[in-house]
């Protein structure tokens, strides 16, 4: 899009995006995202996120981002541990290596800076 827009988050269709099986360290989570806007040159990213109940792991970008509905732990290596839930902002910094624990279908709006 290279306009102004407004979109419904907790309404917006994602597409699946199948996770990694190594990153999956308990259950059987399954993410779904959109992305809704990418700067001209890739750097920026802007989009919805959502994965069901399990526990994963990921290695993060740059990254702030605000919880639609749902909830998860975040466990940050030689770092915090974050709890958030509707209406929490949170950022991530790149190279962050993270554990999540989601509690209840997670849903996010994010901004990412590669």
């Amino acid at each position: 899009m290279n306009h102004s827009f407004a979109l419904n988050i907790p309404d917006a269709e994602l597409e699946p995006e199948p996770l990694d099986p190594a990153q999956i360290v308990s259950g059987t989570p399954e993410v779904t995202g959109k992305v809704v806007w990418e700067s001209a040159d890739g750097r920026q990213v802007r989009g919805i996120w959502q994965i069901t109940p399990g526990v994963v792991t990921d290695t993060e970008a740059d990254e702030l981002f605000v919880v639609v509905g749902g909830s998860a732990t975040i466990e940050v290596a030689d770092g915090p541990t974050l709890r958030v839930g509707p209406g929490d902002m949170a950022v991530l910094r790149e190279g962050d290596r993270t554990t999540w624990t989601v509690h209840e279908t997670l849903r996010k709006a994010y901004a990412i800076s590669l």
